[in-house]
């Protein structure tokens, strides 16, 4: 196949199918051989907690992934990185002659820095399962019982939904951290609103 060829065939192909995800499922999303649930734990604030409740969340928190097969834990932001701007700010500084603008353009910079710092915890942290898709009948089971696992431990847990998902993928693929709806399919709010 030619690389012309293979560039028409990959046009045809959706955003999912790129992205290897087969479809959304009442409990997460189906890829390849698996159905992938994701649980969001809402973290702890640790800078009020002993050093025993911080051991003892670490503790927990290990024992939750030794004790559970096929599991992975995501961290992303879930604000806006202002790296870029810096850099330009930084790099127009650089060959900026007037003093006055040199010093608006510092300015500018230390304020994006501010605004970063107050944002700092913004992150979501989440848990995913991979579930065997040959045994079907029992993964609203074995998403219960994960829950459970998860809460038992002490973990302020729930399941992601679709819009979840979505919101995950776009940090994950997009770095859009601002979009606070996502259609299912292209224009569908335009269709369906107007």
């Amino acid at each position: 196949m030619t690389r012309k060829e293979k560039k028409a065939r990959k046009k045809l192909h959706s955003t999912r199918q790129l992205m290897g995800i087969d479809q959304f499922t009442e409990y997460g999303l189906k890829a390849g051989k698996s159905e992938l649930v994701f649980f969001l734990i809402q973290p702890d604030n640790l800078s009020v907690l002993s050093e025993e409740g911080i051991r003892g969340r670490v503790r927990a928190l290990t024992e939750l992934l030794h004790s559970t097969e096929s599991v992975r834990m995501l961290a992303v932001d879930s604000r806006e990185s202002f790296q870029r701007n810096k850099d330009w700010y930084n790099q127009r500084s650089a060959h900026e002659e007037l003093p006055a603008i040199r010093e608006l353009l510092r300015q500018d910079a230390a304020h994006l820095d501010d605004i970063q710092a107050t944002t700092a915890s913004a992150r979501e942290f989440a848990l995913v399962f991979e579930m065997d898709r040959q045994r079907e009948e029992n993964v609203r089971s074995q998403v219960s019982r994960l829950e459970k696992s998860i809460r038992d431990r002490g973990f302020h847990v729930r399941r992601a939904g679709e819009q979840d998902l979505m919101r995950l993928l776009a940090v994950y693929y997009a770095n859009d951290v601002t979009t606070e709806f996502f259609d299912r399919f292209d224009g569908e709010s335009c269709v369906t609103n107007g």
